[in-house]
């Protein structure tokens, strides 16, 4: 299954969980070997595996132990914009999106039937 942006949450962690359980088999570990290996109880890795939320730090082992981890600077790129420089940019002032119209003498209004 390809993840993508419409995808539910819900779809994302179960394919997550079947394609670390590939990974497993690929690199022809058990269940019990990668979680003495990261440190987690086996337990913990067939619940993700079949699908059930796990905490961030668990996965990061997870990926480290499966060789994956290399992927987890594509997952959220390094930032261009130093926070100085974004804290700099909201203090600037707004920009007009029209010019200033020249000021019209003020003319005495009228109902039109006069």
């Amino acid at each position: 299954m390809r993840i993508e942006k419409q995808t539910t949450p819900e779809a994302v962690i179960t394919e997550l969980g079947l394609r670390l359980a590939r990974r497993r088999i690929e690199l022809s570990m058990t269940q019990a070997q990668l979680a003495a290996h990261a440190g987690i109880g086996k337990r913990t890795i067939e619940r993700i595996e079949s699908g059930a939320d796990t905490q961030l730090s668990t996965l990061i082992r997870l990926l480290s132990v499966l060789d994956l981890s290399e992927y987890l600077d594509q997952l959220i790129p390094e930032a261009q914009v130093s926070p100085m420089e974004m804290l700099m940019h909201q203090n600037k002032p707004r920009k007009r999106a029209t010019s200033k119209k020249a000021n019209k003498p003020k003319e005495q209004w009228k109902w039109g039937d006069e």
